[in-house]
């Protein structure tokens, strides 16, 4: 079999990752059927995890930082009883409890503290990085590792189910939120410790209604359409910015942004713009100032031809 040859590809690709790949496994194999030069994702699902992975081509992966800072959603299953290293079901079993007679009530009032701005201690096997290395590397060597709480947004959570030792549970939350922590402080709160078993994205935002697509039904296309089936499923760039308010520029003023020099348009200071052509296009990001001056601050390559 010869050698892959990539070529220059601009989009975004709403991934259906499924369990047992990494996050950059998931990526590394879209990009080759693909036959992308550049690619990258938009934060990591745990190898466990299934559901939305937004994959940015080309040109796309300068937007890929933003749509990591999105709100997300997921649907999980949480077995009780049992603490793992891992707080997910991949992990070594730690402690065994039993689990109390639990009841919708119970656990609803047992969840309601995870609601809104909350301290949250992030698992210990994740992809955080604690002098310069992932937090899951020192954790495999067996190193004692302190991790600090820090502040993330529970936007919503509801109990969708509840049967002996498994809850199901689905929750809204801002970026840097880990599902997994809450199992294990769920468990805590109920006083017989927990875990993930299955967990679910099932947005990111902008993307709250996705239309997903699994490597299987890739590399299917792949066989049947060739290369234009899989590029007809690439979203454009703008597609990400949906969520940010955009600034339409007269070829004037997309050439000065291109130069790199500021342009004078109305609006509240400090906001983060998606800067467009007049036919819709982006160009790239932008920030308005609090003289008015919108300054570019990252471009799309084309943005010079616009």
């Amino acid at each position: 079999m010869g050698r892959t040859v990539f070529r220059p590809l601009d989009g975004i690709l709403l991934l259906d990752k499924p369990a047992g790949l990494s996050s950059n496994q998931a990526l590394q194999r879209a990009r080759h059927l693909y036959r992308a030069e550049k690619g990258g994702h938009t934060g990591a699902l745990d190898p466990l995890a299934t559901g939305l992975l937004p994959l940015c081509f080309g040109e796309a992966t300068k937007i890929a930082g933003l749509l990591l800072g999105g709100r997300k959603a997921y649907e999980a299953e949480v077995v009780l009883g049992a603490v793992t290293d891992t707080d997910d079901a991949d992990g070594q079993v730690l402690r065994e409890r039993p689990v109390p007679a639990l009841d919708r009530a119970r656990v609803e009032a047992a969840l309601a503290p995870f609601l809104g701005r909350i301290r949250q201690r992030p698992p210990i096997y994740s992809a955080l990085k604690q002098g310069g290395e992932p937090l899951y590397a020192k954790a495999r060597r067996g190193e004692s590792i302190e991790v600090p709480e820090r502040e993330v947004d529970i936007e919503a959570i509801e109990l969708r189910d509840l049967a002996g030792d498994r809850l199901r549970l689905a929750v809204t939350c801002g970026s840097g939120t880990y599902i997994r922590s809450l199992a294990r402080d769920l468990g805590e709160a109920l006083g017989c410790g927990g875990h993930i078993a299955v967990l679910r994205r099932t947005w990111v935002e902008p993307f709250t209604a996705p239309r997903m697509h699994t490597l299987e039904e890739l590399q299917a296309l792949a066989g049947e359409g060739g290369e234009a089936a899989l590029d007809a499923l690439l979203l454009p760039v703008e597609a990400g910015l949906a969520h940010f308010p955009a600034v339409a520029l007269d070829p004037a003023q997309a050439r000065r942004i291109a130069q790199g020099q500021p342009v004078p348009v109305a609006g509240p200071p400090e906001t983060e713009l998606n800067l467009t052509d007049l036919n819709g296009r982006s160009l790239g990001l932008g920030r308005r100032g609090e003289d008015g001056q919108v300054w570019p601050k990252r471009l799309f390559r084309w943005v010079a031809h616009a």
